[in-house]
């Protein structure tokens, strides 16, 4: 085609259709009225973003390689052992550094929690500005993924994925503001729902609106009904700010998220479940303060000025 003011148009056309099924698709959720056409989508377009990401990425192969850590989920030795193995094949540039650390990480968190992943690797993002804050991951239906389930990596909660393709799946991340899980606060217990607002901290809301809340307090989330989508347990971030109760029934919250959700690379699609809630098992120790130096000053008379004291005692 001639790069005429029509096809220019044209273009211009088709990307402003384009994102307005994209909106109307996540808006939709199961319902969605364009479902069938997004199944197609993802299974057509999705091998050519796997494709594009993995031709010259040698981190590709190893976390191809802890995939299959669901079957082996209640194993951490042996996740650890694996990671061990990964390490040696991965190459020494600052990138596969910085990837290997993520890896690693995400492994001891599903570790600690007892879940069953499938290691992937972010190959696209949605359009943030506007639509929807979604990225691509190059696994899907092939892999075991299915909707409704729980990612996270090695800081937290990621999202939930809203689509499954053949090859890769769509991850509606958690501080979309169509986002919404339940949480549930380390210590005391107290439950809330937080809800994305983009670029800006969660906002929970939560059910006791008396319940002593400061600034740090971590929260986990409080997990769903047959673990879908979410499992319990993954941390999602801490408190930065806190509404005046004013006698409300409930009482809201602004959480700082662990995830950054700018730089995302390594993340784990939770396929199986821990058996058991781990609680607040999953969440990293608290720093210890540390403690402030104190200094002792000791005053030793000078020999002068102890001889003049006993000259005045004579």
């Amino acid at each position: 085609m001639r790069d005429t003011r029509e096809s220019r148009l044209l273009l211009v056309l088709l990307i402003a259709i384009a994102f307005a099924l994209i909106t109307v698709d996540i808006r939709g959720g199961e319902d969605s009225p364009v479902d069938g056409a997004r199944q197609a989508a993802a299974a057509v377009f999705g091998p050519v973003e796997d494709g594009v990401a993995t031709v010259v990425d040698p981190v590709g192969d190893a976390v191809s390689a802890v995939r299959d850590s669901g079957d082996r989920h209640d194993r951490l030795a042996t996740l650890e052992k694996e990671n061990a193995a990964l390490k040696a094949r991965l190459g020494s540039d600052d990138r596969n550094r910085s990837r290997l650390g993520q890896l690693d990480k995400m492994l001891k968190t599903a570790g600690a929690g007892q879940y069953g992943i499938k290691g992937a690797e972010v190959i696209a993002i949605g359009a943030a500005q506007g639509f929807s804050w979604t990225v691509t991951i190059d696994i899907g239906a092939n892999d075991g993924v299915k909707r409704d389930m729980t990612v996270l990596n090695g800081d937290g909660l990621v999202g939930r994925v809203t689509t499954v393709g053949p090859g890769t799946s769509t991850v509606l991340l958690a501080n979309d503001p169509d986002f919404t899980v339940g949480t549930r606060m380390e210590g005391s217990d107290e439950l809330g729902f937080a809800s994305g607002q983009g670029d800006r901290p969660l906002r929970v809301q939560l059910l006791n609106g008396k319940v002593k809340v400061q600034k740090g307090d971590r929260l986990v989330t409080f997990g769903s009904q047959a673990d879908k989508p979410f499992v319990p347990g993954v941390p999602v971030g801490f408190v930065s700010r806190v509404d005046p109760s004013g006698g409300d029934l409930t009482r809201t919250i602004y959480v700082t998220p662990f995830v950054g959700f700018t730089k995302l690379d390594i993340v784990g699609v939770v396929v199986e479940a821990p058996r058991a809630d781990p609680r607040d098992t999953v969440l990293p120790a608290k720093p210890r303060p540390t403690p402030t130096p104190t200094v002792t000053v000791t005053v030793t008379p000078s020999p002068s000025a102890a001889d003049g004291q006993y000259q005045q005692e004579q």
